[in-house]
């Protein structure tokens, strides 16, 4: 059979082979980044990218490829070509919240567990919450958020976890919620978005369970039309969140921090155009661990009196 990296017109591993993951991985990290801008003529143009999650105490996470597009179909086609030993042994997969890849990862890893990342997750709480200030600000004044007003002076107050507050922060946060919420459903949604941190703190699976069908009856029982669909889209990720609680410790974070190395890199090289050169560029800065020899220390300058 033919490399698959050369169907596709990308480039071989710079040692001569195709870059393959090491066998017996045990965790894969999949997220989007960034390709090309939007522009006038096309959207943004994305490319999924493979991190391996498993990895010594201390070291950071490994790139192990990122193929053009973002779909479900993109990730199918790149885990057929690993070999079968190879997906056995990935046992943990982590994402966000997107049904393309967990379909992927459904098919062609079904014995792997997946887990919803925590970040996102708490993302799409703070999220409600942002929106339902913006909805009862245009509906109790009549105008999107301006200086002065109480809900638009604690916008940024709302997205702070509850154990990060001052006294001065509380005191702003139940002034503001006073003056320009008054029928209590931001104080709703903040409640809904803390609960959904919380959440996350639970390694017992039973508590987590539980305590996650509490926050979906608080959810269904507001008058909070966000909290609502909120609600609705996590349920649909029921097993995904709860994972979490199964597998503590495996989360798409290092997987964030190799997209943050991803576009350094892109920002240094001032963009890419061809994507054979830029998945190059991302192997060699962030998936290969160099052996380099240490240097020489310098000789250090002679005294005056030698």
């Amino acid at each position: 059979m033919g490399d698959g990296n050369a169907r596709r017109g990308l480039p071989r591993h710079p040692a001569g082979r195709r870059p393959s993951p090491a066998r017996g991985r045990a965790a894969l990290g999949v997220d989007e980044t960034a390709y090309l801008a939007a522009t006038a003529s096309h959207g943004t143009v994305f490319a999924t990218g493979l991190v391996d999650l498993t990895r010594p105490s201390g070291s950071p996470a490994r790139l192990l490829d990122v193929v053009p597009g973002r779909s479900g179909v993109v990730l199918s086609a790149w885990l057929r070509e690993r070999e079968l030993g190879w997906r056995a042994g990935v046992r943990v997969a982590a994402l966000d919240p997107f049904r393309g890849y967990a379909s992927a990862l459904r098919a062609q890893l079904p014995h792997a567990v997946r887990v919803l990342d925590a970040f996102h997750v708490v993302r799409l709480g703070f999220d409600a919450v942002d929106q339902v200030r913006r909805r009862v600000q245009q509906e109790t004044l009549g105008h999107r958020g301006r200086a002065g007003d109480p809900l638009y002076g604690i916008r940024r107050v709302l997205r702070r976890g509850h154990d990060h507050h001052s006294d001065t922060s509380w005191t702003r946060l139940l002034h503001g919620l006073d003056l320009g919420d008054p029928d209590g459903e931001v104080a709703a949604a903040w409640i809904a978005a803390q609960e959904l941190r919380l959440l996350y703190r639970h390694t017992n699976p039973a508590r987590a369970a539980a305590a996650f069908y509490r926050w979906l009856s608080f959810c269904a029982d507001s008058e909070v039309p966000e909290l609502h669909r909120l609600a609705r889209t996590l349920d649909s990720w029921r097993d995904e969140l709860l994972a979490r609680s199964t597998v503590a410790g495996v989360s798409n974070g290092p997987t964030e921090a190799v997209n943050l190395l991803l576009k350094k890199v892109k920002r240094v090289g001032h963009g890419f155009r061809n994507f054979a050169n830029y998945r190059l560029r991302l192997l060699l800065h962030c998936g290969v661990n160099w052996q380099t020899p240490p240097t020489t220390a310098l000789r250090g300058r002679l005294h005056a009196s030698w």
